[in-house]
């Protein structure tokens, strides 16, 4: 009787349990008298003395006959038997597997998987063979298994079901060498992307398709399909998007918001699908009374009322009730009040839709911090993530603080994933905070082309780390040439400097330059370190030093304007100054998530021995907004500044302002302000300047997916004042300027474009205009 298990598959292929029950009948009735006639009352059964195995070479005899449980004289009945065979056929390390009773002997032959000699991936080229290998189990010297090859091919294709490739297949096959021996190849039919042809909504009403598809992370195919990234189907990317929508609309005050079910249909061709998301939004919700109560004896709460900085009638956010909260626990720990906690009491007003919240002050439990495990940072040093929380170990556990310390590591960059979660200590007062971590790439290294009609195209090769040496320090090189000017720059930032909050940075520029609207030539070169610290919750202030050179040549002994030529006489001058910029930004961080305000103040005094001095002033306020439901964004903004000379000096043309399209758009850089009129027509710069700019960008219809967006701009300015101001026009008196424009702006693959058609309304005879710009960057 032979129990024989051939090939790759099943021993059911070859014998069934049903042929291998016959034959064990078979055997049974033809082996002995005795079992041709059993006892009614007794088992089949058989004894071997002798159990010989055959074709064993990596697994030992003593192994096998471990898997089979037979032992010499034993008696094993046939059921028993057929238990031993599928015993050692299940070890998995066999391609074939005989059981051949001969009388006494039991005759084992096994035939060992082969062992893999080689493993390659073929007919892959939107996934490399590193991300697919990192999933494979078959490994290189080790026995095949079929079973195992099988789990891999299904594990590949789940990696391309992520992507949205669900049309990918992977087969796995074998090539025989050998010394039985196996190369195994995995053939990879990627087949097309599945991508998203529609993406809807049901049940919007407040707002529209095109903003919430802004809002997903899934974009439908459009007219650029094939170099969109993200219009392909991934249930991943739609869990997340589920998720994102909520935020959406509960930030806005839609505290009733749910997604009921994402429906996603196959096309008919099963080459795309029709994703609708199924919503209700429910009512918008307002604030209404704020109030502060203390369950605390002998607390009062009249300083913490004022920490709530929410106004009754504002839309409801739960930003602004966590910003509450953290300003209450911060003066609590300032007035030295440990454990409190400050548990938001919400109380619904359906009529008036709005919710009053109470903040109440209560006494949490007495835990502390044990200690702070951090896992999977193999290159950034712990203390980059440990100051990320402001508790550390033996203060007060504080839950909220360590989920806005999460929120802090997983905003660095440095990591694809970060969770924090907190376990019981040693004790049943310590809680010990597991930081888990996933690094991420942290550096690149770009070469690009960026194109302007006034400046021309520029090429430009960057190199940038973020996390330098794991110390959470950044470091960039930047280098911008074109065949008659170049500038290469360098920046450092830490942005723990002495272990605190406060930013150290330095820089370094050597610069070549021959403007277009002048003719002659300057070339910089300049080193500034920096301290940069926060002043107030959305206040930073910046202190720098700079200091450098400057050189303005005319090598090509071109007639200048006097003013130019007295600075090209002076030679290389030496420049160092002190500054300081005040920054008030509350465009990301403000209670209001479709509003904010930026204000910059800077100064800059330049003398201590230098060749020049100066002071130079500058400001700008900006504030943005959107209108009819966040479909269009509206921004408006005040920029002025002024520079004096100090000390009986006059300024000189590379300190003075120059107007650009940062400034006013519609002329050329140069193209207003102070001039030469007597001879060369030469820009000669201005000491003062005044622009006021109100613009807007909108949707014009085209599926949000085209990148495709119009808008309408209007500048009013000026640019004045000369030291010198004999031979020059537009000097001494204002003259305004005012452009009206639009704009089209397209994301692309290459880059984002902008162009920009103008006219002027009013300007002098001798302004150069523009009336057309376009401007492209990209990098690859």
């Amino acid at each position: 009787m032979r129990v024989q298990k051939r090939g790759f598959h099943s021993f059911l292929r070859g014998n069934t349990p049903r042929a291998f029950a016959l034959s064990c009948a078979a055997l049974s009735l033809g082996s002995t008298a005795y079992l041709a006639y059993p006892s009614p009352v007794m088992a089949q059964e058989f004894q071997f003395s002798t159990v010989e195995i055959q074709g064993n070479g990596r697994v030992s005899t003593e192994s096998i006959l471990n898997f089979a449980g037979i032992g010499r004289n034993q008696g094993v009945s046939g059921g028993e038997l057929n238990d031993a065979y599928q015993r050692v056929l299940a070890s998995g390390l066999f391609e074939s597997v005989e059981f051949i009773p001969q009388g006494s002997k039991l005759l084992i032959k096994v035939t060992e998987f082969p062992t893999v000699s080689r493993i390659s991936i073929e007919g892959n080229s939107k996934v490399n063979d590193d991300v697919l290998s990192s999933v494979l189990q078959t490994q290189v010297r080790r026995a095949y298994a079929p079973s195992t090859a099988e789990q891999d091919a299904a594990a590949m294709a789940e990696i391309y079901a992520s992507k949205g490739q669900l049309a990918a297949t992977v087969t796995p096959r074998i090539i025989r060498r050998n010394d039985n021996r196996v190369d195994v190849v995995f053939e990879v039919t990627e087949g097309k992307n599945v991508e998203v042809e529609r993406l809807t909504f049901v049940g919007n009403r407040q707002y529209s398709n095109a903003r919430l598809r802004r809002v997903l992370e899934t974009k439908q195919a459009g007219l650029l399909r094939f170099l969109v990234g993200r219009d392909t189907f991934a249930e991943d990317r739609v869990n997340f998007d589920k998720q994102v929508l909520t935020d959406f609309y509960t930030s806005r005050g839609f505290i009733d918001f749910e997604v009921l079910n994402v429906a996603a249909e196959f096309s008919r061709e099963r080459d795309a699908y029709f994703l609708t998301f199924n919503i209700r939004e429910g009512q918008k919700f307002s604030f209404g009374e704020m109030t502060t109560v203390s369950e605390i004896d002998g607390l009062d709460t009249a300083d913490f009322q004022k920490e709530i900085n929410i106004r009754s009638g504002q839309t409801y956010s739960p930003v602004a009730v966590e910003n509450a909260i953290e300003r209450i626990e911060i003066l609590a720990t300032k007035k030295g009040i440990d454990f409190l906690r400050v548990e938001p009491r919400v109380t619904r007003n359906d009529r008036e839709r709005s919710l009053d919240i109470s903040f109440a002050l209560v006494r949490g439990p007495r835990v502390f911090v044990e200690r702070i495990d951090i896992e999977g940072n193999a290159t950034t040093l712990d203390r980059v993530v440990r100051r990320q929380f402001k508790t550390v170990e033996g203060d007060p556990f504080n839950p909220r603080e360590i989920r806005e310390a999460a929120s802090r590591i997983r905003a660095l960059g440095f990591f694809s994933d970060a969770r924090v979660d907190a376990r019981a200590g040693s004790g049943p007062e310590k809680v010990i905070v597991d930081v888990d971590l996933e690094e991420t790439s942290t550096g690149s290294f770009s070469f690009g082309v960026n194109y302007s009609v006034s400046s021309g195209a520029n090429l430009i090769a960057s190199f940038s780390e973020s996390n330098f040496l794991g110390r959470g320090q950044r470091l960039a090189f930047n280098l911008t040439t074109k065949l008659d000017d170049g500038n290469l720059s360098f920046n450092f930032v830490e942005p723990a400097f002495l272990g605190r909050d406060v930013a150290f940075g330095l820089s370094a520029n050597y610069g070549f330059s021959a403007p277009i609207y002048a003719d002659h030539e300057s070339r910089d070169i300049f080193v500034s370190p920096s301290l940069t610290f926060p002043v107030a919750e959305n206040a930073r202030l910046r202190l720098n030093y700079k200091v450098g050179t400057n050189l303005l040549r005319n090598p090509d002994d071109n007639d200048l304007p006097a003013t130019i030529q007295a600075d090209v006489d002076a030679g290389e001058v030496f420049e160092q100054s002190l500054g300081y910029t005040y920054s008030y930004d509350t465009r990301r961080s403000g209670v209001n998530p479709n509003a904010g305000v930026k204000f910059e103040f800077s100064q800059d005094i330049a003398g201590f021995g230098s060749d020049v001095e100066y002071l130079r002033t500058t400001a700008t306020v900006q504030g943005d907004t959107t209108l009819f439901n966040e479909e269009v964004n509206l921004s408006a903004s005040i920029k002025g500044g002024m520079i004096e000379g100090r000390g009986g000096m006059d300024t000189r043309v590379s300190n003075r302002f120059f107007t650009g399209t940062s400034l006013i758009r519609g002329f050329e850089p140069g193209g207003i302000g102070p001039r030469d009129l007597d001879d060369t027509e030469l820009a000669l710069g201005g000491k003062f300047y005044a622009v006021a700019s109100l613009e807007t960008d909108f949707p014009l219809g085209l599926p949000e997916e085209y990148g495709i967006k119009g808008g309408l701009f209007l500048d009013h300015g000026a640019l004045w004042g000369l030291d010198d101001a004999s031979s020059a026009g537009g000097s001494e008196d204002i003259s305004w300027r005012t452009v009206v424009g639009a704009s089209v702006f397209l994301k692309t693959p290459i880059g984002p474009l902008r162009f920009n058609f103008t006219k002027a309304l009013n300007k002098e005879d001798y302004d150069v205009e523009q009336n057309f710009d376009l401007t492209i960057a990209t990098q690859f």
